[in-house]
């Protein structure tokens, strides 16, 4: 008997299949994982579509699985996850030749996802993504500044304000308009208020109550 007439045989290659690519993902298989991943998914859409459907499927897997990278490794929203996910549940189920069979293919996906992340409990994590995302942050303490220099030295000054500060508005400092904000407060215009603290460009006061 063909074993890929059982209907479980989906849950084997497609289990391994997301296994492998995902694993690819979060180690550095050095490719192996990939080319193991995209082996049993090909046998799989190979076995089950048709020559013109054939590609569409493997798209749509591909596609879902990069969104669920983009998502990981530089959105974090879970948005694209989802999509992607659903994207590669639906592949897998459209190519099953019945209900039960593509319920099994559906099952290998989401349990050969989960269990990938086991790979990080033995392999070294896949670091290439720590090399093209800016993971330091700007401080300090390393040598740098959060703040416009020219902006610095305001704090503790006095200004005006040229407009109601609602609690954003403008205020004046010797003869130089600035953008400001207030701490949530409603500053009338033409109140004197002090620079209390600079982030960036970003200035805010409080009112000056004499």
């Amino acid at each position: 008997m063909d074993i890929f007439n059982n209907d479980w045989i989906g849950f084997v290659i497609t289990g391994f299949a997301t296994l492998f690519l995902i694993g690819e993902v979060l180690i550095n298989a050095r490719g192996i994982f990939g080319l193991l991943g995209i082996g049993f998914i090909t046998v799989y859409f190979g076995v089950y579509v048709g020559t013109g459907s054939f590609l569409l499927m493997l798209i749509i897997y591909f596609v879902g699985l990069l969104l669920i990278i983009i998502d990981g490794k530089i959105i974090n929203d879970g948005t694209l996850a989802t999509l992607g996910t659903a994207a590669m549940l639906t592949s897998v189920a459209l190519a099953a030749p019945n209900l039960t069979a593509g319920m099994y293919a559906v099952i290998g996906v989401l349990l050969g996802g989960a269990a990938s992340f086991f790979f990080l409990k033995v392999f070294k994590k896949r670091d290439m993504w720590s090399k093209i995302t800016l993971k330091d942050q700007l401080t300090t303490e390393a040598g740098y500044s959060s703040m416009n220099q020219g902006y610095e030295k305001l704090i503790n000054q006095e200004a005006v304000t040229l407009n109601d500060l609602r609690p954003v508005g403008t205020i004046r400092i010797d003869n130089k308009d600035y953008s400001a904000i207030s701490n949530g407060q409603w500053i009338a215009k033409n109140s004197a208020v002090r620079i209390v603290q600079v982030d960036g460009t970003k200035i805010l006061v409080e009112k000056i109550n004499k």
